[in-house]
Order: structure tokens, then sequence, then C-alpha cells
């Protein structure tokens, strides 16, 4: 059975992101995919960056930007996929934490935000998996703006996971299950 909600945590790099997009594509059972993005293209690198990703996702995927507001682009996937509903079809939100960052620049309620977010993911009829990063792990930052940040993730991390059915830490390309059903081999395999 698949997951209604997987939340893919890990740092920088770990490969929490092509491992979301494995198990997103094996959730979708041959139907729409739909990718929510979070991040925003403020910069020539960031521009790039973004370019390569769509480019690696292929044509298979539908993209919606949506960096201050994950929740509206579910219902509107969730829109998108209903005349398929039979075909399955599944939702990727990434990434959390540069949604985290947004909120705290729009001076938004975090927790508020978070329980809309959650409550998409219910109503979508649809599995969704998210990405966010867990930047816990480190040492406590040396300014309050950075330790805000550090203990909104974190918060956001604990609502979205206390929700999700499933949810996996990565860490050196390596996933751990540490809340529900384990991976397939279908869904670990590069």
């Amino acid at each position: 059975m698949t997951a209604r909600l997987t939340l893919v945590l890990g740092g920088a790099r770990s490969g929490k992101s092509a491992l979301a997009e494995r198990l997103t594509r094996n959730a979708a059972a041959g139907g729409p995919l739909v990718y929510v993005a979070t991040a925003q293209a403020f910069d020539g690198e960031m521009r790039e960056r973004i370019a390569r990703h769509v480019a690696d996702r292929g044509p298979a995927w539908t993209t919606i930007e949506a960096p201050d507001d994950p929740a509206a682009a579910i219902a509107a996937a969730a829109g998108m996929t209903s005349a398929s509903r039979a075909a399955g079809g599944a939702v990727l939100i990434d990434c959390l934490t540069i949604w985290a960052a947004t909120l705290m620049h729009l001076n938004r309620d975090p927790d508020k935000e978070t329980a809309r977010l959650v409550e998409a993911v219910r109503d979508a009829g649809r599995p969704v998996v998210m990405v966010s990063n867990e930047v816990g792990l480190g040492i406590v930052p040396d300014n309050a703006l950075a330790r805000r940040f550090r203990d909104l993730a974190g918060r956001m991390n604990q609502q979205v996971a206390a929700a999700a059915d499933r949810v996996v830490f990565v860490a050196a390309g390596l996933p751990l299950v540490m809340k529900g059903a384990a991976l397939g081999a279908e869904e670990v395999a590069s």
C-alpha cells in the first residue's frame, strides 16, 4: 500500500531529493507526476540550478511554483489529476526548508501554515511526498535569526512527521526508514 504522506529528511546533498522523486514516481502508479517547487530564482546560479533540475526530471513532471503556498498548490495538483484518478498520480513538494525561510521573510505563522499544508495533503486524494532538510544536527548557530530558522524548521519537520505515514532519513545516499513501511527495492534503486 502506498503511503498517503511520506516525509524525506536529510542534510544538504544527502540524496533526499533523488529518493523523493523515485518514491513519487512509484506512488503515482503511472499517473500524473506533479512537482511543487518552493524555491525562487533570485540570482543566475539559482536560475541555472532550477533549470537543471527541471531538465533532469524530464517532461513527465508538471511543475507548480509555489514558494509561499504549497497547500494551494496541492489543491491545484489534485484538480489537475482528478480527471485521471483511476490512472493514479502523486505530488512531490521540494522543499519544506526553503518554504520555512519564505514564511519567516513574510512573517507568517509557520505552525498555522504547516497545519494548512497537512490538511491539504489529507484532502488531496493523492500520495504526497515532502522533502525537508534536517538542520538540527550541527552546532547551535551563533545568531538569533539562524537559531530562529533552525527552531522553525525543526518544529515544521515534527508536525509533518507526526502526520506522515512514512518518514525516511537519508544520509550519504542511504535511506533509513524512521516511521512506516520499509522501502521496496524499486524505491531504493537508482
